[in-house]
């Protein structure tokens, strides 16, 4: 069973988000009610806000034994047309009152009511089911659907339980999205998986969080590096945040300076863990390992990830994985095999101690910007469809508070549109975290003897 602490619901708190809280017992009801309307359907979606009435829908199709798909709020019409096409969802849960996009039309709505109660089994379905589909960042086409079963999503989260010694005294605090893996699947059913607590901050803030009792926080690079700035300034948050036992960051990987920073304010070393969408979280720093900076820990148990060895170099490899909590293949594609190794598309090595340090990506083309992972040649092909682009090429760039930010070359087509306007123009096709940080019109974009874009000689100051 994925959810066994709604089997036999207690009174302990469950759910916080903001001033709402669920109990178990609460939380079992909620469930139980929602799951009667969504028993049968073959895949739902859920307009997945940052709220308990998302937390709620998720572990109501888990109970119900339905697969759902957890939709972005904030996607472009061009993004949710094909998600909602791709996954041809029966129907959409959404909190009352929440105004959905007009991609929406004509998809039957069901309102999540967390006040509801009624009881219910869970649904006897085998575990090699799927539970979620989750969509990937769509770095070289369309976003694909990865498809998570529940024997998936049990047996990582089991391992991380092992690795972070994670049991139901926890209580787990975060601010992050819930339409992803990190989110949803760590910061959603991790907690309710042992029988602990999850408090959803909204933002991660110092006084927040340092009022919230966490005894683990979850998060990611950029709200890490915000957070040393205000615990820096405030030595009673500093203390208080110190109490927790376990700061984990994801993502994308935190600098040496922040680690430092963290650290010097509240006495506790961030632990790093690596995954992607499709396989979940591959390897993680124990809670029993010194943390190495630059490094993201061991694989998880039953998780075999080897380094194919890149040319020319004598200790780097490209990393390949298989195990209990990879994806089953994406959605409308041919299925993955079992025992099949899947190429990550990042590049690392093996430290002295034996944990796993990335070194970038073999594909150029994936951003991580603010904890997102951002497709290039997604802000490509929307920039390219305005009327005064004729051609478009688009970089992550270091930035100190985002991670990376998203810089685009632009060759206008005729006279220069306004930046602004280009920048507008992709936050309404896609994600507006998608949209460029910066727009540098150029003359020409440099390119090789084949007409290949040399992304690496663009200017990243």
């Amino acid at each position: 069973m994925l959810l066994p602490a709604l089997a036999d619901p207690s009174d302990r708190p469950a759910l916080r988000f903001g001033d709402r809280e669920l109990t178990y017992a609460e939380l079992a009801g909620a469930v139980g009610a929602l799951a009667g309307a969504l028993a049968g359907r073959s895949r739902v979606a859920v307009h997945a806000t940052a709220s308990l009435e998302t937390a709620v829908a998720v572990a109501a199709a888990v109970h119900a034994g339905v697969p759902i798909v957890p939709v972005n709020p904030k996607l472009g019409e061009r993004e949710l047309a094909h998600v909602l096409g791709d996954s041809v969802p029966e129907l959409v849960l959404a909190a009352p009152g929440v105004a959905l996009p007009d991609g929406y039309a004509g998809l039957p709505r069901v309102e999540i009511d967390v006040a509801a109660r009624a009881g219910s089994d869970a649904a006897d379905v085998p575990e090699s089911a799927p539970a979620l589909v989750i969509y990937t960042s769509g770095t070289t086409g369309p976003p694909k659907g990865a498809v998570l079963s529940r024997r998936a999503i049990a047996a990582n989260l089991d391992g991380l339980a092992e690795a972070w010694a994670w049991t139901a005294d926890d209580l787990l605090a975060h601010a992050l999205p819930l339409f992803h893996v990190h989110g949803l699947v760590l910061g959603v059913l991790g907690p309710l998986r042992r029988g602990g607590r999850l408090r959803h901050l909204g933002t991660l803030d110092a006084a927040t969080l340092a009022a919230s009792g966490a005894t683990m926080v979850f998060g990611v690079p950029t709200q890490y590096h915000r957070l040393a700035d205000q615990l820096e300034r405030d030595a009673d948050a500093a203390a208080a945040v110190g109490r927790a036992r376990l700061l984990v960051s994801g993502s994308a990987a935190l600098t040496a300076v922040d680690h430092a920073r963290m650290r010097a304010a509240t006495g506790l070393a961030v632990r790093e863990r690596y995954g992607l969408t499709e396989t979940l979280i591959l390897t993680a720093a124990r809670v029993d390992d010194e943390p190495e900076p630059g490094s993201v820990g061991r694989p998880l148990r039953g998780t075999e990830l080897r380094l194919v060895p890149v040319p020319d170099s004598a200790d780097l490899g490209t990393v390949e994985v298989r195990g209990p909590s990879l994806f089953d293949g994406y959605l409308n594609r041919p299925p993955r095999g079992a025992d099949e190794w899947f190429a990550t598309g990042d590049v690392g090595r093996w430290t002295e101690s034996g944990q796993l340090a990335l070194v970038g990506r073999s594909a150029t083309d994936l951003i991580k910007s603010g904890g997102y992972k951002i497709g290039a040649g997604e802000i490509e092909n929307a920039l390219l469809e305005h009327p005064g682009v004729a051609e478009a090429a688009v970089i992550g760039v270091p930035d100190d508070d985002l991670g990376e930010r998203v810089v685009a070359f632009v060759v206008p087509a005729g006279p220069a549109p306004d930046a602004q306007e280009l920048t507008d123009h992709v936050a309404r096709l896609l994600a507006p975290h998608k949209r460029p940080r910066r727009v540098r019109f150029v003359e020409e974009l440099p390119r090789n003897d084949m007409g290949k874009v040399q992304k690496a000689k663009l200017p990243r100051d």
